[in-house]
């Protein structure tokens, strides 16, 4: 456990000072530590994002979502992953989800409001 939180910080700490591929490899040694807690699956997919991995990075999100399905960043970051590779609809379904749960930021209305228009630079 306390490697799985120590490689975790790292990924934090390169992910914060925007060293994306660095915060990938501490992150995915978390993740192996810790295959079912979900600030790893979604702090992973946030990372995965920043690198353009999308597909991946909507895994991560799916998982971090399975694992607590009222992480509102998690929709966020799912939403804007399957408006990356193309599902629309179901972009709409989870950025809709994460507007419900927390109103108040605007990242996720601007996101929501991109995806009904067509426009798909939002990003994580």
């Amino acid at each position: 456990m306390a490697d799985a939180y120590h490689a975790y910080q790292e990924g934090l700490r390169l992910l914060d000072g925007a060293n994306a591929h660095a915060a990938v490899v501490a992150l995915e040694r978390a993740r192996e530590l810790e295959p079912e807690k979900g600030s790893i699956r979604e702090t992973l997919g946030r990372a995965y994002f920043r690198t353009g991995r999308f597909g991946d990075a909507g895994e991560e999100f799916a998982k971090a979502v399975e694992l607590d399905p009222v992480n509102d960043y998690a929709h966020f970051g799912l939403g804007l992953c399957l408006m990356r590779t193309g599902d629309r609809d179901a972009a709409r379904g989870h950025l809709r989800l994460a507007t419900v749960m927390r109103p108040e930021v605007d990242a996720y209305r601007d996101a929501l409001a991109k995806v009904v228009t067509g426009d798909d630079s939002a990003t994580a």
